[in-house]
């Protein structure tokens, strides 16, 4: 696994992940101030992930162009529109929700999950505004976690290095959240690896967004489930998990489930599965040609000669004069 380098020598690119991470802090703080400014509480989750998506790609455009000399800075930062880039984000989703999926059937046989269905039609409107929401919280995730900082850092320590410092980073933030454990920890730091792997196989991002937003939105607006502590995303269906804390992770969610845990830990397999032609695609080294053009006609008739000896002369070609011929006499009138 290689991630694309840029100029700079590496005490340079570990300053400018500094830097990444010191304006990732400052966007989030602009982001919340921003939305509570703007709009009212029912929106303002909303509009603040959106905001922190544009400041987020906008100042970390801004360092890839002025601090690395980067021509397509966004598509730099991971969101390149290749072809195929749908199928990636759709192929990532389908991930994600399988693996919600498999973490929440082990809670329906052994315990079960109590739902309670809202079909108000305005309960629909709010479904599809939190979806907006899951989708913009990946997507600001993404560019923040395994954007430009990932992608400095990576260059000053190695991509493996960088996945691994980036998980903790990860794992370090969710654990500032209210009811967070050592088991939520464990799972942040798991989920983070999954993600950067996706990335580092694929070189974009839109893998890695589409099976974070399955992964969340998923458990959420589908079975229920509260998200990282919070059960207030989905109106229109509300789950109740009954079981064993290390199974529902309790009022936190999955996040904190040591089930969830071992889904990601097994969930690598798949991310190498699904992304092998990608990664081919994209990882494999290219051949560049090198040296000198040589003749090698020219070259092997030189082994020959110096083998064989210079050839003799060819006898010279006989050369036949003819006789000059006479023209005839004038005829003179009579």
């Amino acid at each position: 696994m290689s991630t694309p380098q840029t100029g700079g020598g590496r005490f340079r690119a570990y300053l400018e992940f500094i830097v990444a991470v010191l304006y990732f802090f400052m966007a989030r703080a602009l982001a919340r101030h921003g939305a509570q400014g703007l709009t009212s509480e029912q929106w303002s989750p909303l509009v603040e992930q959106a905001m922190l998506v544009f400041l987020l790609l906008a100042g970390y455009a801004g360092m890839g162009f002025w601090l690395d000399r980067q021509n397509h800075p966004v598509s730099a930062q991971g969101l390149p529109r290749r072809q195929g880039w749908p199928g990636e984000a759709g192929l990532g989703l389908a991930v994600g929700w399988s693996l919600a999926v498999v973490c929440a059937i082990p809670m329906v046989v052994v315990g079960g999950i109590a739902i309670v269905l809202v079909l108000q039609p305005s309960a629909w409107g709010w479904l599809l505004a939190d979806a907006a929401f899951f989708a913009l919280a990946a997507l600001a995730e993404e560019v923040a976690f395994r954007g430009y900082g990932f992608q400095r850092f990576a260059h000053a320590v190695g991509p493996v290095g960088a996945a691994l410092g980036f998980a903790a980073f990860y794992a370090i933030v969710q654990n500032l959240l209210p009811g967070s454990s050592h088991a939520s920890f464990a799972v942040s730091l798991m989920l983070s690896l999954v993600l950067s792997t996706a990335y580092l196989r694929t070189k974009a991002l839109w893998l890695s967004w589409g099976l974070n937003f399955g992964w969340k939105a998923s458990r959420a607006l589908v079975f229920g489930l509260a998200v990282s502590g919070v059960n207030s995303h989905s109106p229109v269906v509300q789950g109740d998990p009954m079981g064993p804390f290390w199974l529902t992770g309790g009022g936190f969610g999955l996040d904190g489930s040591w089930v969830a845990f071992a889904v990601l830990l097994a969930a690598f397999l798949a991310i190498f599965r699904v992304t092998r032609d990608l990664d081919y695609r994209y990882n494999a080294p290219v051949i560049v040609p090198g040296g000198i053009a040589v003749d090698l006609d020219a070259a092997a008739r030189q082994q020959h000669e110096a083998a064989m000896g210079p050839a003799e002369p060819a006898a010279p070609a006989l050369v036949q004069i003819a006789p000059v011929a006479t023209p005839p006499p004038p005829v003179r009138p009579e």
